[in-house]
């Protein structure tokens, strides 16, 4: 059965949650672990979440909450069917940034965590959570992805309306300080053990050695 869930979540883009993935899987499947790399893209094309990818594309540009709920639920039990150990998400679970960016507010929010907990039992769940300041990580981001980058995103988050007040980088980068503040918060009320890393000092190697450290300990005690 699937006895870890390890979901890397990043408070922006551009602080290398994505990198941070590939690493764990490929350092997990050393170990001799099955593991399922969720990639971000993912959750358009897995069998598991095709009803988000159908909800999304209506026209609503948003997804229920109990579609989330069950397609990860059904993600998790067609996870143990196939025999894997370890699964490594990125950007899936808690889908705090999607919630917020659809206009749910903290109690909402709180109330579809709490059933995601319910529905990923008895897997043991692990978020590892990147930050970075986010002026840094968005000016990183547009660096790599260029200026295209930035109108496609800052569109993206004006056309919703959780974050329809982002107009540019500077309320971005706030509306993500508000954000990652309030996904701490509801981390801390679940039973989840929560891994998090500031990558300000630290590249790519070392917070993916950081991360395996931290990780080593509650891999091992996994009940088998």
């Amino acid at each position: 059965m699937t006895r870890h869930l390890i979901a890397v979540a990043g408070n922006s883009p551009g602080v290398g949650k994505s990198t941070l993935c590939r690493s764990l899987a490929a350092w997990l499947g050393d170990t001799g672990a099955t593991v399922d790399h969720f990639q971000e893209a993912d959750i358009l094309t897995r069998p598991a979440f095709r009803p988000v990818a159908e909800e999304f594309s209506d026209g609503s540009n948003s997804v229920r909450p109990e579609t989330l709920v069950e397609c990860t639920r059904a993600y998790l039990a067609e996870s143990r069917a196939a025999g894997i150990d370890v699964l490594v998400t990125d950007a899936l679970l808690p889908f705090i940034p999607s919630l917020v960016a659809w206009g749910h507010d903290e109690p909402s929010i709180a109330g579809v965590l709490h059933e995601l907990t319910t529905a990923v039992e008895p897997t043991q769940v692990t978020v590892v959570y990147v930050h970075d300041d986010p002026a840094t990580a968005l000016r990183r981001a547009l660096t790599r992805e260029g200026p295209d980058w930035e109108r496609w995103y800052l569109t993206k988050l004006a056309a919703s309306p959780g974050t329809s007040s982002v107009h540019d980088l500077a309320s971005a980068a706030a509306h993500l300080r508000r954000e990652a503040a309030l996904t701490l918060r509801l981390l801390a009320t679940t039973p989840w053990n929560v891994i998090t890393v500031d990558v300000a000092d630290l590249d790519a190697s070392r917070t993916a050695d950081h991360v395996r450290h931290q990780l080593a300990g509650l891999i091992a005690s996994t009940p088998h």
